[in-house]
């Protein structure tokens, strides 16, 4: 499968793992990468520059492909800004092959002097974007390509609640750079929507969530075979409404108490041990599903099985291929 996004990465599949807190660690970025699409190492793992800088080593020692790392450009008790500069300068240093953003603007939210330093390195920048105007401020700033997230994604949709099959196309036609479609991306069928959409490849994250080498607890991967796409929920629209963003996570007691706590008029100081990530990364490990806003989004509901990395691509490919034949068929000569 060639596609400018093959093209850009060096990769075989026009397929992105997108970044997933204490999740997307080298062994999963890396195993991602050896199947022929696009490994995610998530920057906000990590508490320091050096941790970073060993990660990436680490993950070059699993794969000589070609891998990306998320940094997430919003405010954060754990993670400042001034780390997050930090965090980007070592991207360059160590010239990855790609850096996501996802949130603010880096031009915006880390300085001009960002989006340069990566063309200098030769580091190609992606950002997920949430409407058609942030996509062509991306296009306008320098960024190689964008990734196109609908609100059906788990993690930070944006607030107007437009879907990836109606906000995508829109996309395509507003810019020149590559297109990545994500919200709903979750096997061969969707990424073939999603290029006859014009998409020019995907991102995924609950379905790689959903593998062998995310190393979760079983019963975190029984849930995700048990829950449906209306399993989850959308909240804290007023503690990110400067963004314009809000939270879709699985719904259960944590999301529920928050859904209490903005209902009242509750502020951060309530919301902060509810949301910590650090209840997460605990929740990961030991498997109670209820106790911790886990980001999962509504493509959880075509989710059955939980293959190994390698598996899910070779399947998803053959499915991408199957369903564009498949297709044609049923168009009609004229």
């Amino acid at each position: 499968m060639k596609t400018k996004i093959t093209e850009l990465f060096g990769i075989t599949y026009p397929i992105q793992c997108g970044g997933m807190l204490w999740i997307a660690t080298p062994e999963l970025a890396a195993a991602i990468s050896n199947a022929g699409a696009m490994g995610n190492l998530t920057s906000g793992n990590y508490n320091t520059s050096d941790e970073l800088r060993n990660a990436i080593a680490l993950t070059r020692q699993l794969t000589d492909k070609p891998f990306i790392v998320n940094i997430t450009t919003m405010p954060s008790i754990r993670l400042s800004a001034e780390l997050l500069k930090d965090f980007f300068s070592v991207c360059c240093e160590t010239r990855v092959a790609a850096i996501e953003i996802a949130g603010a603007p880096v031009d915006t939210f880390l300085g001009k002097e960002f989006i340069p330093m990566a063309k200098k390195a030769g580091v190609k920048v992606l950002h997920k974007v949430g409407t058609v105007k942030h996509a062509i401020h991306a296009q306008k700033v320098g960024y190689d390509a964008v990734t196109v997230a609908g609100f059906e994604e788990g993690g930070f949709p944006h607030k107007d609640n437009i879907s990836t099959i109606i906000l995508l196309p829109k996309v395509v036609e507003a810019v020149n750079i590559p297109v990545l479609a994500a919200g709903g991306m979750v096997d061969g069928k969707s990424m073939a929507a999603a290029l006859a959409l014009g998409a020019d490849g995907i991102m995924m994250a609950t379905r790689f969530l959903a593998t062998k080498e995310s190393a979760v607890h079983p019963n975190i991967y029984q849930t995700l075979i048990d829950k449906n796409e209306s399993d989850t929920s959308l909240q804290l629209q007023s503690l990110l409404q400067g963004f314009g963003l809000q939270v879709r996570a699985l719904r259960n007691k944590i999301m529920d108490q928050i859904a209490d706590v903005e209902k009242n008029g509750g502020d951060l100081s309530a919301l902060l041990p509810l949301i910590s990530g650090e209840r997460a990364r605990t929740v990961w490990k030991d498997g109670n599903a209820e106790e911790a806003m886990l980001t999962i989004g509504q493509s959880v509901g075509r989710i059955h099985d939980i293959p190994s990395v390698s598996e899910l691509i070779e399947r998803m490919v053959l499915e991408a291929k199957e369903a564009m034949i498949e297709t044609q068929k049923k168009i009609l000569p004229l």
